[in-house]
């Protein structure tokens, strides 16, 4: 019993002495307060949402700020995405508070406060992790539960860089910088919070989020955040597949997905997030394809149009599937082939990579109409114009013959097919050296008297 008292001891004063070591982020008792006339926050910019959540939890009596990255872009003088706020009420509190709202997660406990159709994320101020209560650390250190709540300061400390460690009271409008964040952010620097390996450590998809913050925001990453990043690309191997799938989603949908790539590849983070994406980057056809893919996307996000993230996985990994459909076709028919390739593509990145079925279904269907753009005669590109997934298989098509896959000329025909009617677009049609032969059917005349009756 003396035994199991001294662990008890010996334990909580190592978790003491690394949350000390852990927060070295110099006084966090004292934050810069930095009133309107300095910060210069566009309030036009704020949504009415995140404004109307924090003024609800402030009438209850409760501390409410709008924080992390929508503070960031505020005082970049961009218009946020999207808006969290930070609470010292408890997610019991806040769901009470607000009726259309519901309490989320069990990694992390948090609160959706719905408006119409925006979303605001409510999170409770977050204690230490090591402290005694609900939370559960791996042995690589990476936090698997946190649900620790503790106060305004704490919650500052747990924060991942600076720039996000930015707390907006629309009440008061001013912003509280416990870390000097907002110097930061007009440096331009993108600096962690504490020890880096540490905070690596405990969520490995950090090393994610700097590459796709430094390339979206044109941020540096400060050297002694950006140092542990080569020697820690092995934790990404432990991270559940939907929350990579979901940061890179956010950097490929980003608008600077062609920047993010790049920071990628100099980081050596590429590697396994999609299966085999760095092979193909290394073949000059797969690498102009996939880059003009990512071109594609940052500038239709960029002009404020959407983008199908069904096809933008299509083209990352479109050239896996050509490897494996030449092989299939040694043993199937093209088409056949062609299927068994798609189901072995899909079902090698599931293991790393959780796309969605609702994202692989359209994927395969883009991959599917490829074959039939090759066939210009009879009424089959007729049928293709009616597929309802013709838009998005022309425009893999296009990318395909500017990547140099197919001549161009095939992409122009199906330009001017499309944009032709009625005698001039039947005129464009090529003779098919292959029609097919109808069979004479072998009719036997019956007598009608000797026939079975139906019943």
């Amino acid at each position: 019993m003396i035994k199991r008292f001294l662990q008890k001891v010996f334990t909580k004063r190592t978790k003491a002495h690394l949350a000390i070591e852990q927060a070295d982020a110099s006084d966090t008792s004292a934050a810069k307060k930095i009133p309107a006339k300095v910060h210069n926050i566009n309030k036009s910019l704020i949504s009415q949402a995140a404004l109307k959540t924090c003024d609800g939890l402030q009438k209850e009596g409760f501390e409410a700020f709008i924080v992390g990255g929508a503070v960031r872009d505020l005082l970049l003088n961009f218009e946020p995405k999207d808006f969290d706020v930070a609470t010292n009420a408890t997610p019991e509190e806040v769901n009470r508070i607000f009726r259309r709202s519901r309490i989320i997660g069990k990694r992390f406990r948090l609160v959706h406060v719905l408006w119409g159709n925006e979303t605001i994320e409510v999170s409770t101020f977050r204690g230490h992790h090591l402290a005694e209560g609900d939370a559960k650390t791996a042995d690589s250190g990476r936090i698997l539960r946190d649900n620790i709540f503790g106060s305004l300061e704490e919650d500052a400390a747990r924060r991942d860089f600076t720039a996000n460690a930015l707390y907006y009271n629309p009440a008061k409008d001013e912003v509280l910088d416990f870390h000097n964040g907002v110097a930061d952010v007009n440096a331009k620097l993108l600096r962690m919070i504490g020890n880096p390996t540490t905070r690596y450590q405990e969520d490995p998809v950090r090393m994610l989020r700097a590459v796709r913050l430094s390339a979206k925001l044109g941020m540096k990453i400060a050297p002694e955040t950006q140092a542990p990043i080569a020697k820690l690309v092995d934790l990404l191997q432990d991270v559940p597949a939907s929350r990579l799938f979901d940061e890179m989603l956010k950097l490929f949908l980003s608008g600077h997905a062609v920047e993010s790539v790049n920071a990628l590849r100099a980081q050596h983070l590429h590697h396994g997030l999609l299966p085999m994406l760095d092979v193909v980057l290394e073949q000059p056809l797969g690498e102009r394809f996939v880059m003009l893919a990512l071109k594609n996307t940052d500038d239709r996000i960029l002009a404020g149009k959407s983008s199908n993230p069904s096809f933008l996985f299509a083209t990352l990994l479109w050239h896996e599937v050509l490897a494996a459909w030449q092989t299939y076709k040694n043993e199937a028919p093209p088409i056949p082939a062609l299927y068994m390739a798609m189901n072995e593509v899909i079902a090698s990145q599931a293991e790393k990579l959780a796309i969605h079925n609702r994202y692989t279904a359209t994927m395969k269907e883009i991959w599917a109409m490829q074959p039939r753009f090759e066939q210009r005669a009879g009424k089959r590109p007729f049928s293709l114009l009616t597929h309802p997934r013709y838009r998005a298989g022309y425009d893999f098509l296009l990318l395909r013959c500017e990547s140099g896959e197919l001549p161009m000329e095939l992409g122009e025909w199906w330009t001017a097919f499309a944009n032709a009617e009625g005698e001039a677009r039947t005129a464009m049609l090529q003779a098919d050296s292959n029609p097919k032969k109808r069979r004479k059917r072998n009719r036997k005349k019956v007598d009608a008297s000797k026939s079975e009756p139906n019943t």
